[in-house]
């Protein structure tokens, strides 16, 4: 062995190694999809959603919302996203709220195939979330898509399965919502 090869690889030894992030399969009735989740730039948010998954609040999850360029006429600032979770209002209730990890904190910005929680006010986001379908820098922080300015709290990414993504976004929807939503058949924490 050279003595410079032996040099690098003893100082390879003392850095550190990249993280390796969970990956989590959604199983749906259109296929799967694999999401990256980011425990180490957004990690109140990361836990709360591997919490959810650990816990199996998303077995009887859904994909049922769409958002495309042709069906929000009524928003100036236009995003393209499909948006899952519990959706029934009841069943969201039932769970704990988590912080608002703003990207301007995190650093992840939202870009295709980004996954973020959905929320209302900053602080209201629970268990429903979205993926984007290109990317949508409306959604950071100082974006204009939500009106107080503080963006959305990206945690994710999807790493296989855009194709099914976009296949839910191309859905024919009632005023955005899916009058069949996409079953999630399963949400598990890949080994």
């Amino acid at each position: 062995m050279h003595i410079i090869t032996a040099f690098f690889l003893l100082i390879s030894l003392f850095l550190p190694s990249k993280a390796i992030l969970p990956l989590v399969k959604l199983n749906t009735s259109l296929g799967e999809i694999v999401l990256e989740i980011d425990t180490i730039q957004a990690p109140v948010t990361a836990r709360n959603f591997l919490y959810h998954i650990e816990k199996g609040t998303f077995h009887t999850a859904v994909f049922y919302r769409v958002v495309r360029m042709d069906n929000q006429p009524q928003n100036d600032v236009k995003i393209e996203v499909i948006q899952g979770g519990l959706y029934a209002d009841e069943e969201i209730e039932k769970h704990i709220t988590v912080r608002h990890e703003m990207t301007q904190e995190t650093g992840l910005k939202h870009l295709d195939g980004t996954v973020s929680m959905a929320r209302m006010e900053p602080g209201t986001a629970s268990t429903e979330f979205f993926i984007c379908i290109g990317d949508q820098p409306e959604l950071d922080f100082g974006g204009r898509r939500n009106p107080d300015g503080k963006g959305f709290a990206a945690f994710g990414k999807v790493v296989e399965g855009m194709d099914v993504v976009r296949r839910i976004q191309q859905l024919p929807d009632k005023n955005q919502y899916l009058p069949e939503p996409v079953n999630f058949f399963s949400v598990q924490l890949m080994p």
